[in-house]
């Protein structure tokens, strides 16, 4: 096997992708996580709770690989409204040390003109090196 998928326990199942690929060296590469909870329900419509809620699904993948958030090693956000992230961004990092401590991955932001979920703000893809 090269690969496996990774689903934590519980959640709603992924339809038509994967949440997370482990390879057998160890890189576990997460999809884009959007702002909704295990079940799929967007539980707010505002950027902080959704942005933290994302960061919250990407360590639970990578905990469901056997791995801890010191093991992301990349973050791609993709933003919906850069004027509401940047106007935010002292609780932007309030709620990133909440989910991340003072691990600081390579990371990179895009503007994007939308999401496929029509309610998500923001969606951050992620990588993780597992020892």
């Amino acid at each position: 096997m090269t690969h496996k998928t990774i689903q934590p326990e519980g959640w709603a199942p992924a339809l038509g992708y994967a949440n997370g690929m482990l390879t057998k060296d160890g890189t576990l590469h997460i999809g884009g996580q959007i702002g909704w909870n295990k079940d799929k329900v967007f539980e707010s419509k505002e950027f902080i709770p959704q942005m933290r809620q994302a960061l919250v699904n990407i360590v639970d993948i990578v905990v469901a690989s056997g791995g801890k958030p010191s093991d992301v090693v990349r973050l791609t956000w993709f933003v919906t409204d850069k004027a509401t992230y940047v106007a935010n961004q002292r609780a932007v990092g309030a709620a990133y040390r909440e989910v991340f401590g003072k691990h600081f991955p390579a990371m990179s932001m895009l503007v994007v003109a939308g999401l496929v979920e029509d309610d998500a703000l923001v969606e951050i893809e992620a990588t993780a090196q597992l020892h």
